[in-house]
């Protein structure tokens, strides 16, 4: 079994995901405090995807999604409050960027082919092709919500309070018609 080590990274990946470019190409994608990155697992090869340039302290990553129908070549690139649509060579593939209607503590790609953002005080369901809001759920009060996973169509997630006691809910995905 072949095994690659990239122990001596420029920045160091604060989230990990996994793409197939057309079936054949493996790339890890990974988040850091600095932006977006790509290793080419056949050359392995390190480059940067997306860097924010309008951001100066550091950036916060929650999710990178590969986009259906794109053959691994597509992604939307979660962070801060935002989103940026991009392909593995770090392309900008449209003049979108998603905006969240606050920081989202957790962004997740559920099977209805939208994203979900669970901020401080609403949960937000936009359109994974175009980022444009489908719906929001309201908290009763300001708390923290984390994905948890989606399992026979619904989504799971968790209240996390340091300190407390935690709490775990679920929706119901065939509910959401918008």
């Amino acid at each position: 079994m072949a095994f690659k080590s990239f122990g001596d990274l420029l920045h160091k990946p604060l989230m990990v995901d996994l793409t197939i470019e057309e079936d054949s190409r493996l790339k890890v994608i990974y988040g850091s405090g600095a932006g977006f990155h790509a290793i080419d697992l056949d050359t392995s090869a390190v480059y940067d995807i997306y860097i924010p340039t309008h951001i100066s302290s550091g950036i916060l990553p929650h999710a990178i999604i590969t986009l259906p129908n794109s053959k691994g070549m597509d992604l939307l690139l979660c962070y801060e409050d935002e989103g940026v649509y991009v392909n593995t060579y770090g392309k900008v593939i449209k003049d979108i960027v998603l905006q969240w209607g606050e920081m989202p503590t957790s962004v997740a790609y559920i099977g209805t082919g939208q994203i979900m953002g669970w901020g401080q005080k609403a949960i937000e369901i936009r359109s994974v092709e175009t980022g444009h809001l489908d719906g929001v759920f309201m908290h009763k009060r300001a708390q923290r919500l984390k994905f948890l996973c989606e399992r026979n169509d619904k989504v799971f997630f968790a209240s996390t309070r340091s300190g407390s006691s935690s709490q775990v809910y679920f929706m119901t995905l065939n509910k959401i018609q918008w």
